[in-house]
């Protein structure tokens, strides 16, 4: 064993020799404690405890922190850095973290138990923030493997180091200007060319690391030089501009300029700072003690929202008016006393209510200038957290709603089923008939209602198709067209040479229908006398993507689609939110705002991308994306294959079925529906049960010709059933019903030759899915 531990530490450099190593040592049975060995252990123990050592040694060469727990919880084994970033050996979940990180870890821990792994992300300690990931592991899945990866944030820091070092420190070091970073410790975090050869005497010198005040010295009278140059050296003028501000001593770039024996002009001097501070990308100004502007560089104007040929006199007149006065006291407080430097959170005229950092210092010896103002543009990071935010929402929203939409699928398979049956016994003209039948119209309807949620989800069924564009627009045309006013004119075009799409076309009837029926509502709601709904279909070649430049939309073919309208437009600051679940502008009682959402999920479980574009008053265009289809050979060949004449199917038959389904209302509509259509069914409330059934099967009993079950079920689910049922009877037929999506379900079935029954579903449609799968299986 030694000798094969000893090989595998040097092939393997990554996580999964830890699991390797875990899956070997519980094979063997041996039960190691890495953290403390005794001296007094057996041969055997100390053996064992030199596996793990090996083990440690991998992990230690490992970016990421790892922690193994037992099923008992306790810590088994850690390397070096999940000590060093959390205080020694602590027990997931019981790390010193803040704002409820030990929860999520526990809850991370709890689906990698159950799931075989978990995630938990934006664990904060202190400064540092963390993900984690949980997995599952060893032979008998008795341990499990925590990795904790600190999240990488680019911040202002990072940003000068390379500010510096790069193309602007080179054209810093071209002005005069010699630039370095330092840290809080005050060692040096880069420089320019400029400043290292006047530092050492060599510009490729790398004097990262070292201390700053190291390369200095000064005179009784206060005089800065270069220690390299000597006594009779070039005095140089320093400016400290603190990239922290909430630390007393943090990070800080460092600017020199020679100063010429303390002889420069003091306006010549600050024509040479102006000069430095317009090569900077950093959002930099200079103001005099009043407040007004001296000078901002471009990239102050830029973010600050300064338009072209504008000449501001004041920062505050780039500030809304409820910042102004503040601004203008904070400014006449650092431009007199002792030299400073804080910052402000203020909102830009131009930047909404998105407040920015305006930072703020004070300066001396600049002629007329006496405050230095900093300001960073932050549009990036707040649209990045707006992204991250709106996703998590929709993810939450997204998974309650087919949640929901999984356990009103069983009530209403139960009420449809139920209401077929009684049907069954009900001749039309009967008293009771047309009652039961507007009871399952509504039922029907509300069906409808789960499937806008699965959409929104992105966790229907659907049922993709080789197909044309123009072929559903034409098909739904007539339907839109009366649903619309006379009013409204309904344009229809179609482009050339369009690619075949791969989607379900029912589904994108719907999706067609939402969008003209939402140009129709936002036409009517302009109150203009009439309007026009545009519907057209293009090729988008791969240049045309280019010269898009969506971020989102990958480059390549694409068949699209465009509802435009002559509405009223949709105001800028809701464009941004049409899409989420259960927002409408419409009046109360007049929209479920389930609409728009159900057509962005329609699309993406498609495959493809939607954007809305609009100017108020110029009415919206709504761009929907389809890849192209390449087809394959053989689905070439069944699209020229003659089209086969359909029997109609048969409803009646024989056959002994095992039902499986853990709701009793579920289980009993089955039951008497294939029960009425002629077979032989046995019931079972999970998994367990149904094996039970299987197992007590004698020589001389009847072989099940199928098994229907539910997928999602208590104590043993449908998959885990069916598989150990494909054991002892590799043939059996299998048919899943579910209130879940197909799609959301594959991974957890990985079974072949299985089908799929959507919930809810009539008598008819059990029974006709029942019959087409014994009807195959006797061929």
């Amino acid at each position: 064993m030694a000798i094969s531990l000893g090989l595998l530490y040097w092939q393997v450099q990554n996580i999964a020799l830890l699991v390797a190593f875990l899956a070997l040592v519980t094979t063997t049975g041996a039960v190691v404690y890495f953290l403390r060995p005794r001296s007094n252990v057996a041969e055997e123990e100390s053996s064992a405890f030199a596996d793990w050592a090996v083990t440690r040694l991998v992990a230690d060469q490992s970016d990421v922190g790892l922690a193994i727990t037992d099923r008992a919880g306790r810590l088994v084994c850690a390397n070096e850095l999940f000590t060093k970033w959390f205080n020694g050996p602590a027990i997931p979940p019981q790390l010193p973290l803040q704002d409820g990180g030990n929860d999520l870890l526990a809850t991370a821990g709890r689906d990698a138990w159950r799931d075989g792994r978990g995630y938990a992300e934006g664990l904060k300690r202190g400064v540092a923030e963390y993900n984690a990931k949980v997995m599952r592991a060893g032979q008998g899945d008795e341990y499990l493997l925590w990795q904790f990866k600190p999240q990488r944030r680019s911040d202002i820091l990072e940003d000068t180091i390379r500010m510096v070092g790069g193309a602007t420190g080179r054209a810093l070091s071209e002005a005069g200007v010699l630039t370095c970073v330092i840290g809080g410790e005050g060692r040096i975090r880069g420089s320019n060319q400029g400043f290292a050869l006047r530092a050492t005497g060599r510009e490729e010198a790398n004097i990262s690391g070292r201390n700053f005040i190291n390369f200095m010295r000064s005179d009784d009278k206060g005089t800065i030089f270069f220690e390299r140059d000597g006594r009779h050296g070039t005095p140089v003028r320093l400016f400290h501009i603190p990239l922290d501000r909430s630390q007393e001593k943090g990070p800080a770039l460092i600017l020199l300029i020679d100063d010429d024996g303390g002889m420069v002009e003091r306006g010549k001097a600050l024509e040479q700072i102006e000069a430095m501070l317009s090569l900077l990308p950093l959002g930099l100004a200079l103001t005099d003690r009043d407040g007004r502007f001296l000078f901002f560089n471009n990239a102050f104007g830029r973010v600050a929202g300064v338009g072209e040929g504008e000449k501001p006199l004041y920062p505050g007149d780039l500030m809304i008016r409820d910042d102004k006065s503040a601004v203008a006291d904070a400014v006449r407080r650092y431009a007199s006393g002792p030299t400073m430097s804080g910052d402000l959170a203020v909102r830009l005229r131009s930047g909404g209510e998105d407040p920015v950092a305006l930072g703020i210092a004070g300066v001396r010896g600049l002629g007329d200038a006496a405050v230095l103002l900093s300001i960073k543009d932050n549009s990036e990071e707040t649209k990045l957290k707006s992204q991250v935010a709106q996703a998590t929402k929709m993810q939450a929203v997204g998974q309650l709603a087919g949640g929901v939409a999984h356990d009103f699928n069983n009530i209403l398979t139960a009420i449809i089923g139920h209401c077929d049956l009684m049907l069954l016994r009900h001749a039309p003209g009967d008293s009771d008939y047309d009652d039961i039948q507007q009871i399952k119209n509504n039922s029907n309807r509300a069906a409808g209602l789960t499937r806008q949620l699965l959409a929104f989800s992105r966790q229907q069924t659907l049922r993709p198709q080789i197909l044309q564009l123009p072929d559903v627009v034409a098909d739904v045309s007539n339907l839109l067209k009366r649903l619309l006013d006379d009013s409204i004119e309904l344009e229809v075009k179609h482009g050339r040479n369009l690619g075949l799409v791969r989607a379900d076309p029912g589904q994108l009837e719907q999706v067609i229908i939402n969008l003209g029926v939402n140009a129709r509502d936002a036409i009517q709601s302009s109150g203009a006398n009439g309007g026009k709904i545009s519907i057209t279909t293009q090729m988008v070649a791969a240049s045309d993507v280019r010269a898009l430049k969506r971020d989102i939309l990958p480059v390549g073919d694409y068949t699209a689609l465009f509802v435009t309208d002559t509405g009223k437009g949709i105001p800028p600051e809701l464009i941004g939110k049409i899409f989420e679940p259960f927002f409408t502008t419409k009046e109360v009682g007049k929209g479920t705002g389930l609409g728009l959402s159900t057509v962005y999920g329609i699309v993406k479980q498609s495959g493809g991308y939607i954007f809305a574009d609009s100017k108020p008053g110029e009415g919206a265009t709504f761009s929907i994306y389809f890849p192209v289809h390449q087809m394959s050979d053989q689905e070439t060949a069944q699209l020229t294959e003659p089209l086969k004449a359909v029997a109609k199917k048969e409803l009646w038959g024989s056959g002994h079925i095992l039902l499986v389904e853990d709701e009793d209302m579920v289980r009993a509509v089955a039951e008497r529906a294939l029960t009425r259509q002629g077979y032989s069914v046995v019931t079972a409330s999970d998994g367990e049960e149904g094996l039970q059934h299987i197992d007590a099967l004698g020589e001389g009993d009847e072989i099940f010709d199928m098994i229907l079950s539910d997928v999602v079920m208590p104590n043993m689910d449908g998959p885990a059933m069916a598989k150990q049922v494909r054991e002892k009877y590799p043939d059996m037929p299998i048919l899943f019903m579910s209130g879940y999506a197909e799609e959301q379900l594959r991974k957890s079935i990985d079974l072949d030759n299985v089908a799929f029954l959507p919930k809810p579903f009539s008598v008819a449609q059990i029974a006709e899915a029942v019959g087409e799968i014994l009807t195959e299986h006797v061929k």
